[in-house]
């Protein structure tokens, strides 16, 4: 791939922890990391245990990159953006990766020899992009709060595009293919709308949405090893939790932190517990002391904390900077966590 490697391979580095551990520490990035993604594919068909794992980063750097989701080693990186890159998705065989980005651009890659393939223009910042589960279509969104879909066999044809409001501007900061039809699109006004891809009435194109009162700063479809597909999301100060099949809120917790600015969640593949990062109460870096006092500064901590009842289980030190986005390896051993530091850190679920 275009791009050097970083120059020193994972190294780790102490932790504080209820149940002291010390990650995995992945070097590289230079600015704020955005996102994180784990993606899993079979490496021979006939044994779906041998599966290897691939780690995507999107980073205020400008430079995405892929690494191994074991290890934390680095692949390559993905050289072309010219501004801040927001958002990353490999699509399910691993096979294109695709980046939204401050440069009002979205770029699909040759996830394997890092090529770029296409470059889709904007007219505003994109925020977050997807994959459909059939690799076929690419979903996107951002700051002009139109959620535009991309024919990956057609890449030159104009998208289909869907206006998240009719009345008002209305920003998307994540999106998430349901199936091939249908995309969540998660918005700045605390809604996440429910898009028909494939309808052409637009009366009927928008077919659900759910309300969680706050800008959304992360949102996460999982299908938890019980085959139940639960929706997670990081607003204001809570970590919400909506049962797909019924549409229905099954938890709600409130956070020692807030996502007004930074920092996400993401439910272990069992179902049981969950981990989030976000900004102390009391403010953050970006905006200073908030009204209701507390410390300057940004809350450093990954915690871990109870599905069913919202206890603090574990709480890691370990970042220089807020924890701005976390996800769990698909099996469950381990998870991820990107900060405003740079840094990828990679932690054992059960040191």
């Amino acid at each position: 791939m275009a791009a050097v490697a970083p120059a020193a391979e994972p190294t780790p580095t102490p932790a504080t922890t209820t149940g002291r551990q010390i990650p995995i520490v992945c070097p590289g990035h230079t600015r704020p990391l955005a996102e994180l993604q784990f993606c899993s594919i079979s490496e021979n068909d006939s044994d779906e245990k041998q599966q290897r794992t691939f780690l995507i980063s999107a980073c205020h750097d400008k430079m995405p990159m892929l690494r191994d989701g074991a290890t934390g080693d680095w692949i390559g990186t993905f050289a072309g953006h010219k501004g801040a890159v927001w958002s990353c998705r490999l699509d399910p065989a691993a096979l294109l990766a695709g980046t939204a980005s401050g440069d009002f651009s979205v770029q699909v890659w040759d996830a394997i020899t890092g090529q770029s393939l296409h470059s889709f223009p904007h007219k505003h910042v994109v925020k977050t992009v997807d994959w459909s589960l059939d690799s076929k279509r690419l979903a996107t969104g951002g700051h002009e709060g139109i959620l535009r879909i991309f024919d990956m066999s057609q890449p030159k044809k104009e998208p289909l595009m869907f206006d998240q409001s009719s009345k008002e501007k209305v920003s998307i900061s994540k999106c998430n293919w349901l199936d091939n039809s249908t995309v969540l699109a998660a918005g700045e006004d605390g809604n996440i709308r429910f898009w028909n891809v494939d309808e052409t009435d637009p009366s009927k194109q928008l077919t659900k949405a759910l309300a969680v009162g706050d800008s959304i700063r992360d949102m996460e479809l999982l299908t938890l090893s019980s085959g139940n597909r639960i929706l997670t999301v990081a607003a204001g100060e809570k970590v919400t939790f909506f049962d797909i099949a019924s549409g229905q809120q099954i938890k709600s917790h409130k956070m020692p932190i807030h996502f007004k600015v930074e920092g996400g969640a993401s439910l272990h593949p069992s179902g049981k517990k969950f981990i989030a990062g976000g900004g102390r109460r009391g403010g953050s870096m970006a905006l200073g002391a908030g009204k209701e006092g507390g410390e300057l500064g940004s809350d450093l901590l990954v915690y871990v904390f109870d599905f069913e009842t919202g206890k603090m289980l574990e709480c890691h030190k370990g970042h220089h900077g807020p924890v701005r986005c976390l996800r769990y390896h698909p099996d469950g051993k381990s998870y991820a966590t990107g900060s405003e530091d740079g840094t990828i850190r990679l932690w054992k679920t059960d040191p």
